[in-house]
């Protein structure tokens, strides 16, 4: 627990200063936001803000994690390894995004099939490596062979079959948050929701541990999951490194997180969900992260399906992902994040409620 709190408690100061120090240096050396045309109109003065300010939690929340582990006297665990190994590659796709961007000073990065396949290489490698590898003296390895919800049900899949679910989750996930970052504050706010919310599932899995001595474990109850406690630290970090960052992050924002944030932290989301094994309820916990994606993939398919009937493609929402619209709307930018906040908020407590009821049932 003493490394929980360290671990928190640094990420927010390093994020702070860290932040800080970015916006100073990247504005010094001309990497600024390109806006898209199309976006609205009150977004345009955005143009030339420092971008890439996802860097900071990257590095703030994995320092913390890491001195935090170290003080305490423990060493960072296979999961942690492989949540830093998903947040770090997803990450580094998303950095390349976004340096070809504010390089050719362009809203066109990478294209989408070079995105996916570096968020293919990086899911597929992790999915190798937590279902195949790293079993503790229990047997069990930072990811299963099943499908879980709050814990694993049904046969033991095929290694091609947990593979391309992996697969489904990482891209989804890792590109529903790169979605979500479209607001000041939008997304590092409800981050800290969401994988604050992870860091309660780690910390209630880790008291009722499977096998574990602690009295009033109830073995029939019990998490068949390895090393909760570490991934909660790791998570307190992400949480509290968002919660810096999102200081210098809200309306009028002072440095934009960038791909190489959305699709760090959306990767992360999805790690913590596989480790945990709450796949499955991970489309409550995040469930934001859904409701963006979703809007984007109704907005195109209607376009397609109308413009084949009619000639004409029409649109449900004004613009994708849905935060435009209500912007389009009228509704201020502000008030766009906040009541998104709050939807992120219901998704969180709704997740957790499920959680905790089905270890009570």
């Amino acid at each position: 627990m003493r490394a929980l709190l360290l671990s928190g408690g640094l990420a927010v100061l390093c994020s702070l200063a860290g932040t800080r120090f970015a916006i100073a240096w990247f504005s010094r050396h001309g990497f600024g936001q390109p806006i898209r045309d199309d976006g609205p109109t009150t977004h345009h003065v955005k143009r030339g803000t420092p971008t890439m300010g996802g860097l900071v939690i990257l590095l703030s929340s994995t320092a913390a994690y890491l001195v935090a582990t170290l003080v305490s006297g423990g060493l960072p665990s296979a999961s942690a390894w492989l949540l830093m190994l998903l947040f770090f590659g997803c990450g580094a796709v998303g950095f390349l995004d976004d340096f070809i961007k504010v390089y050719t000073q362009n809203n066109q990065g990478l294209s989408s099939r070079a995105k996916m396949a570096g968020q293919t290489v990086v899911a597929l490698t992790f999915g190798v490596l937590a279902t195949q590898f790293f079993a503790d003296e229990r047997g069990v390895r930072p990811a299963s062979q099943y499908i879980s919800t709050t814990h694993d049900w049904g046969i033991k899949l095929p290694l091609v079959v947990v593979l391309l679910v992996i697969w489904f989750i990482v891209t989804a996930t890792s590109n529903g948050a790169n979605l979500t970052d479209g607001a000041d504050g939008l997304l590092a706010g409800a981050s800290a929701l969401i994988i604050g919310a992870y860091v309660m599932v780690s910390i209630w899995q880790n008291n009722q541990l499977c096998d574990s001595s602690r009295p009033g474990v109830v073995q029939s109850q019990c998490y068949d999951v390895r090393d909760p406690l570490d991934l909660a630290v790791y998570a307190a970090a992400i949480t509290a490194a968002c919660v810096g960052f999102l200081w210098w992050n809200t309306k009028p924002a002072q440095i934009i997180m960038g791909d190489v944030g959305s699709l760090a932290i959306g990767g992360a989301v999805a790690g913590l969900a596989i480790m945990s094994r709450t796949e499955l309820l991970m489309a409550i916990i995040a469930g934001l992260f859904v409701l963006e994606t979703a809007s984007v993939l109704l907005q195109m398919t209607y376009f397609k399906i109308t413009r084949r009937l009619t000639g004409t493609g029409r649109r449900i929402f004004r613009i994708a992902p849905i935060h435009h619209h209500f912007e389009h709307l009228g509704w201020d930018e502000v008030t766009v994040v906040i009541r998104f906040w709050i939807v992120a908020g219901i998704g969180v407590a709704a997740g957790l409620g499920i959680f905790y009821a089905s270890w009570l049932t």
